[in-house]
């Protein structure tokens, strides 16, 4: 990595200009890889909510849930959360790797049986192996790799957990929701979806892509973030299911992590205000999404299957993506560099996040920085 030039796991951001600019060793940089998808980490109210949270009840709780770490304003956000995703029950956490940690700790056991996507993310990993169940992978977004796992089962599907992303994070692509669902029903299980990158991206209302599909009512437990189109940092899980609640009591990362700061939440609970109230950010966020995959491809680049607010660009070798990697850094556009086993398969890839906040001229520089580092 030295010797190509610049270590991707090292980048330093000297100043944060806008939700799309930033500055890089001096340079003036598009930021096209932070998932800031709605671009409200510098909206106005939400940082207000924030400071005043920061005012009235300090820096941080300094304790955990079960301990002095519980405000009311956890609990609020809890029920909102619950609300906006038209179940019963919902929890809190610190991180949206906790949330997948402390979820699927408490909800598996050893001897259970977990039916995971092959480009499930790392969190859901770790979560069911922590949890001791009997873990299957299935083909990625493959309904048919996953029907016969389920028919190996036999009667264990009644014990069984399927989980799923809604958007994936690498290549940009969307489950099967709604074919999931079907064998869901069909032989008894269970179903946990991860909207952490489709939340206020998909959907009318902007709950993800189950709501897009259809088949909210059929997930029996969310699980997301808000450190994407929220802004902000924590996690949350909720469910229509009642057990939800006794989570609390024997999710480890739940009971021993301290509770999330005021401001945090206050800016969270602003930044689901606005995803419900200003339709015009997923507009705008969808028209630059559009026009950089359109833009990648005339190019001639290999892209995800679909267009969504993440696009990928598949590239060669490890080392000719860190080159083009490099490339890109130096003519101003930060970017996520995805290399084996980061990435879904043996290819390597450059990953660009959209966001609501991009101009138009900005998403044109990307578009061209792209064609620039891709000549010899």
């Amino acid at each position: 990595m030295r010797s190509a030039g610049h270590d991707p796991t090292q980048v330093i951001l000297d100043k944060i200009i806008s939700p799309t600019e930033g500055l890089v060793e001096g340079r003036q940089t598009i930021l096209a890889g932070t998932n800031n998808y709605l671009g409200l980490t510098f909206d106005p109210a939400c940082i207000e909510a924030g400071v005043s949270a920061i005012r009235s009840q300090g820096t941080g709780t300094t304790g955990s849930r079960m301990a002095n770490g519980s405000f009311s304003a956890h609990g609020a956000l809890e029920q909102e959360l619950a609300d906006f995703f038209g179940v019963a029950y919902g929890m809190v956490f610190s991180t949206g790797y906790a949330a997948n940690l402390g979820t699927l700790v408490a909800l598996l056991k050893p001897g259970d049986a977990v039916l995971l996507d092959a480009d499930a993310h790392a969190s859901l990993y770790d979560g069911c192996q922590m949890s001791g169940a009997d873990i299957y992978r299935f083909r990625h977004n493959d309904v048919g790799s996953l029907e016969k796992r389920l028919q190996r089962l036999g009667d264990r599907t009644a014990d069984c957990l399927i989980i799923t992303e809604g958007l994936y994070s690498v290549l940009g692509d969307c489950a099967p929701l709604a074919e999931i669902v079907v064998l869901k029903k069909r032989y008894g299980a269970l179903l946990l979806v991860d909207e952490a990158h489709s939340l206020g991206v998909y959907g009318d209302r902007g709950c993800g892509v189950a709501e897009a599909q259809g088949v909210m009512q059929d997930v029996d437990f969310f699980v997301g973030t808000f450190s994407k189109s929220l802004g902000a940092m924590g996690g949350f899980c909720v469910s229509p299911h009642v057990e939800l609640e006794l989570i609390r009591y024997v999710s480890r990362p739940f009971i021993f992590t301290a509770s999330s700061s005021p401001s945090i939440i206050a800016s969270t609970h602003e930044a689901l205000r606005q995803i419900k109230t200003r339709p015009e950010l997923k507009q705008s966020l969808w028209r630059n999404a559009r026009r950089l995959y359109q833009g990648l491809q005339a190019l001639g680049f290999e892209t995800g299957p679909e267009v969504s607010p993440v696009v990928a660009v598949r590239l060669g070798g490890k080392e000719t993506a860190l080159r083009f990697w490099n490339r890109l850094l130096e003519s101003g556009v930060y970017t996520n560099l995805m290399i084996p086993p980061a990435s879904p398969d043996q290819h390597s890839y450059i990953r660009c996040s959209v966001s609501a906040a991009h101009t138009e001229q900005q998403v044109e520089r990307i578009i061209a920085a792209f064609g620039e580092a891709n000549r010899p």
